[in-house]
C-alpha cells in the first residue's frame, strides 16, 4: 500500500512516523514545498531574540533522517497543485526545476497546515515587514535585524505570538509598541483578565496602541486610518492565521463551520482514503461538542498520530479539545482553558464566576500571586473554563485545571483533591481547592 502526505511539518510527520510504525511494509512518501520540515514554529521569537543562536535546533530533522530512522521519502520544495480523488492521483511541482511530474496513491493525508493572515494594507509587501510564521520567516527576521539594526519596531496583534515578539525585540534593545485595531488585548482572553494583563504590562512601561487600525506602512512609519503616525522601521505582523484549504477545496473535500477541513473522530475527509490533520482541519470542543478551529502544535501533533494509526488499521480517535494554550510576557505567565465567559454565554450556558487570588507556594518560601478567573455552569456545577494570570506555578495549574475540565468532575469534588503540599512547591490549600470551594459557594446561594 502506497501512503502520500501533504505537508511535513508537526502534522504530517507525526503521521507518516506513526504509519511506519503501524505498518512495515507501507510505501510512504512526503511532499513538503518549503526547505525545512518538522520545525518548531513556537520556539521562532525564541531564536530571532537571541534567546536560542542555534536554528538547527528548531529544526532537529531532516528529509535524510526521517529515510535512516522510518524509512519515508520527504521530497522537500516540492508543492503538491492538484488532487485528483476519482483516479488517486496528484500533480506535483519541483520548485527547483519548475517541472510537474504525477504521482499515485492508496491512501492519502492532506496536513497542509496554515498561512500568515494578512489584511490589507498599503505597503505591507516592503522589505521591513514580515509575517511569523514559518523557520524561513524567523531566519529572515534575524538576519535583517543583524544587517539592518533596527531602532523602532512595530509588532501589530496581541495574540501569543504578538507578545512573544515584543518581548523578545525588547531583549533586543529595540523600542517597541505593539498594536491592535480592538480596545482589548489578545482575543483569548475575557475582559476583565485582559484590562490586568494591561494594566501590568502598561506599569512596565510598555508602548501600546489599541484600537488602532493600520492603513499604511511606509518605508519608516505606520500611519493608522485616523492619520496618526508611529515611527517603525521593522514591522511584525502577527495578526493571526488561516486553514490552508485550497487544494482539498479544489478536490471536493467538504470544509466545516470554520472554514478548515472537516474530519470525523478518525481524521477522515468526506472522500474516501483521504485524511486530514494539522492547522488545516476542524475539531471540536470537548465541553460543548461545537465545532473549533485549533491551530496549536500540540492538535497538530495529536491528529497526526491520529491518522498515522487509523491508517495502519489502529482504533486511536480524536477527544476533542479545550483550546489550553499558554505564552510568556516577561516575568508574567498567562494560561487560559475551556470556554471563555463570552463563549459560555454563547453557547446558552447558565453560568457563575468568581475572581480570586492565591498563591503557587506560601509567601515565606517567595510564592507568588495567581489571578485566576473560573467559570462554572450552574445547571451541571461543571467547570467550563479558567484563565490564569500569574508568575511561577501558572502552568501546573492550568493543567490541572484541563483535567477537571476534561473529566467533567464537579465544583464541589475539587476540594477533596488529594494534591501533593510541601512549602517549596505548594500551599495545604491549593489554588484549586479555593476555587472549587468559592464556586461552591457561589451555587450554593443560587
Amino acid at each position: 500500500m502506497k501512503l502520500v502526505i501533504i505537508g511535513a511539518v508537526a502534522a504530517g510527520t507525526s503521521a507518516g512516523a506513526k504509519a511506519r510504525r503501524g505498518d512495515a511494509s507501507l510505501d510512504i512518501i512526503i511532499y513538503e514545498k518549503d526547505t525545512d520540515i518538522s520545525y518548531a514554529a513556537c520556539g521562532l521569537p525564541f531564536y530571532i531574540g537571541g534567546i536560542t543562536d542555534d536554528i538547527e535546533a528548531l529544526i532537529p530533522r531532516t528529509p535524510k533522517d526521517f529515510k535512516t530512522k522510518y524509512n519515508i521519502d520527504v521530497h522537500i520544495e516540492h508543492e503538491v497543485v492538484k488532487i485528483d480523488p476519482v483516479n488517486k492521483k496528484l500533480t506535483v511541482k519541483n520548485l527547483k526545476t519548475n517541472e510537474q511530474f504525477y504521482d499515485d496513491y492508496d491512501k492519502l493525508v492532506i496536513a497542509t497546515g496554515a498561512y500568515a493572515f494578512s489584511p490589507d494594507i498599503m505597503g505591507k509587501d516592503l522589505p521591513h515587514v514580515y509575517n511569523i510564521r514559518t523557520a524561513k520567516d524567523g531566519i529572515a527576521i534575524k538576519a535583517f535585524i543583524d544587517l539592518n539594526h533596527p531602532k523602532k519596531a512595530a509588532v501589530i496583534g496581541t495574540g501569543f505570538i504578538g507578545f512573544e515578539m515584543l518581548e523578545n525585540l525588547i531583549h533586543l534593545g529595540m523600542d517597541v509598541t505593539i498594536i491592535d485595531n480592538d480596545d482589548k488585548l489578545t482575543p483569548h482572553l475575557d475582559q476583565e483578565m485582559a484590562d490586568l494583563l494591561y494594566e501590568k504590562l502598561n506599569a512596565k512601561g510598555i508602548n501600546f496602541r489599541m484600537s488602532s487600525v493600520t492603513k499604511e506602512i511606509t518605508e519608516d512609519e505606520i500611519i493608522f486610518e485616523n492619520g496618526d503616525k508611529l515611527k517603525a522601521d521593522l514591522v511584525i505582523l502577527a495578526i493571526g492565521i488561516r486553514p490552508e484549504t485550497r487544494l482539498a477545496k479544489e478536490a471536493g473535500i467538504a470544509l466545516g463551520e470554520t472554514k478548515a477541513i472537516k474530519v470525523n473522530s478518525k481524521m477522515q475527509t468526506n472522500i474516501e482514503d483521504i485524511y486530514a490533520c494539522g492547522d488545516c482541519i476542524e475539531t471540536y470542543s470537548v465541553i460543548t461538542g461545537k465545532p473549533v478551529y485549533l491551530p496549536l502544535g500540540t492538535s497538530a501533533n495529536k491528529t497526526g498520530r491520529i491518522a498515522g494509526d487509523v491508517i495502519t488499521g489502529g482504533n486511536l480517535s480524536y477527544q476533542g479539545n479545550l483550546k489550553t494554550s499558554i505564552f510568556k510576557v516577561f516575568d508574567y505567565t498567562v494560561a487560559m482553558s475551556g470556554l471563555s465567559l463570552k463563549e459560555s454565554q454563547s453557547a446558552g450556558y447558565d453560568v457563575v464566576t468568581v475572581k480570586h487570588t492565591a498563591r503557587n507556594k506560601p509567601a515565606y518560601i517567595g510564592g507568588e500571586e495567581m489571578h485566576i478567573f473560573a467559570i462554572a455552569d450552574k445547571n451541571t456545577h461543571r467547570l467550563l473554563g479558567v484563565q490564569i494570570i500569574g508568575h511561577e506555578g501558572v502552568d501546573k495549574h492550568i493543567d490541572l485545571y484541563a483535567v477537571l475540565m476534561t473529566y467533567g468532575i464537579k465544583v464541589e469534588e475539587f476540594f477533596h483533591l488529594d494534591l501533593a503540599y510541601a512549602p517549596p512547591f505548594s500551599n495545604v490549600k491549593d489554588a484549586v481547592h479555593y476555587t472549587g470551594m468559592i464556586l461552591e459557594s457561589k451555587l450554593s446561594k443560587e
